[in-house]
């Protein structure tokens, strides 16, 4: 039986410069994000967007949500294999495409996760980010690849050479 988990937050727009929206560059794209019991997150759009640079925008946090999905995913599944991890890095990065009409969306996500474990197999612990990409919750709702390139340590033996990167796509609904 599924399990169903809801989640809010509040998001509430600041860049109200004294006259609203009455032209495009008449108004600021601030904005807070906020949950019960968590700091707030200053939020804007890109730059290209006229947006500020100091602040979050959506991309950014879209990216930090299927790292970190995909970190979280990974620490379980190799928790569950018997794989002690004791460092874990990514470099995320993503491609948008701006359509005609203004609109746009995301044509892929590349993870490069760099992990390290204590001992063991570093074969094992390569392959797990194929188990842990089908487990993250945010890759699987989101309609572009999420791909990956994880570079695996052994501590003290340096850095296991890499496989084939992983083109592990969301399910399609």
């Amino acid at each position: 039986m599924p399990i169903d988990h809801h989640y809010a937050v509040e998001v509430e727009w600041t860049g109200d410069r004294g006259t609203g929206t009455s032209d495009y560059r008449a108004y600021g794209r601030d904005h807070v994000v906020r949950a019960p019991g968590k700091p707030p997150i200053a939020g804007s759009s890109d730059t290209a967007f006229r947006g500020d640079a100091d602040r979050w925008n959506p991309e950014e946090l879209l990216l930090a949500a299927l790292s970190q999905c995909h970190l979280l995913s990974y620490l379980h599944v190799a928790a569950a294999h018997g794989v002690v991890v004791t460092g874990y890095a990514d470099a995320a990065s993503g491609s948008m495409v701006l359509t005609p009409d203004g609109g746009g969306h995301f044509t892929s996500v590349t993870l490069r996760p760099r992990v390290t474990i204590a001992a063991g197999d570093p074969g094992l612990a390569h392959a797990l980010h194929e188990e842990a990409a089908a487990k993250c919750f945010i890759a699987a709702s989101v309609g572009f690849p999420v791909l990956h390139e994880p570079e695996t340590l052994v501590e003290g033996a340096g850095t296991v050479p890499p496989s084939e990167p992983s083109t592990a796509e969301p399910p399609r609904a």
